[in-house]
């Protein structure tokens, strides 16, 4: 079936990475499958991360359906352009609809893209997992490709300025080798285990990321336990409950 939609958007995007000239370092494309479904995981710090963990998927010549809060679909710009990419809707009052639109997709062969944080990190540290992911794999009977990014938040995330300029942004990209999900096993368990792969990811992205912040003001986009100025977790709970 023709692409009218998601193949124009992704030669937007790359034209707006050389733009913005971001030194993109993605390995491990391999492992991501040519064909069949599968569960794409990955962590969340940017509004952008799905365009990223997508460009990963393209070596593969793999285009991935991510999960998406459902006012994305709502607006009059990105709304239609989600419905054709066939990106999938969540309600998260309601998520039982999602749920059962991400099964047919990746029942059907498609990649489907899931954030199992659910929300930013503002900590760039990683959050509780939920086990959707898990159960769609073993549900589906497909792998789980656990991923990490690093980089994206110093373009635009929760709490900061956009950085559309031309920043020369370094982003580090790591794919993992894919995770069963055997049915007979309880999902929690399997979260657990994916959780562990995507921090390890997580901790090689940032290893291998070629820069540190400038000085006291360019902190901001590292997290504590490396140096940095963005709030830890129990910091983000506590600002929450006052």
């Amino acid at each position: 079936m023709a692409e009218l939609a998601y193949r124009p958007a992704i030669g937007l995007a790359r034209t707006l990475f050389k733009v913005w000239d971001l030194k993109i370092d993605c390995q491990g494309s391999e492992n991501i499958p040519r064909s069949g479904g599968a569960v794409l995981v990955s962590n969340h710090i940017s509004y952008l991360d799905f365009i990223f963990d997508g460009l990963a998927a393209l070596p593969q010549k793999r285009l991935v359906r991510f999960m998406a809060k459902e006012s994305v679909f709502r607006h009059r710009v990105s709304g239609p352009l989600m419905r054709n990419m066939k990106h999938i809707p969540v309600d998260r009052k309601q998520g039982e609809a999602a749920y059962a639109h991400a099964l047919d997709s990746l029942r059907s062969g498609e990649i489907v893209g899931v954030f199992p944080e659910a929300t930013i990190s503002e900590s760039f540290t990683l959050k509780s997992f939920k086990s959707g992911a898990a159960r769609l794999a073993q549900e589906a009977g497909v792998p789980l490709i656990p991923m990490a990014l690093w980089g994206t938040q110093r373009l635009w995330t929760k709490g900061h300025p956009r950085n559309f300029k031309r920043s020369h942004t370094p982003i580090t990209i790591r794919v993992g080798e894919a995770m069963e999900a055997p049915r007979e096993q309880y999902a929690g368990a399997i979260t657990r285990r994916l959780r562990e792969r995507v921090q390890e990811l997580l901790e090689a992205a940032q290893r291998a990321y070629p820069v540190r912040p400038k000085g006291a003001d360019d902190t901001w986009w590292m997290p504590a336990h490396l140096g940095g100025t963005a709030p830890t977790q129990e910091q983000l709970r506590t600002a929450q409950a006052r």
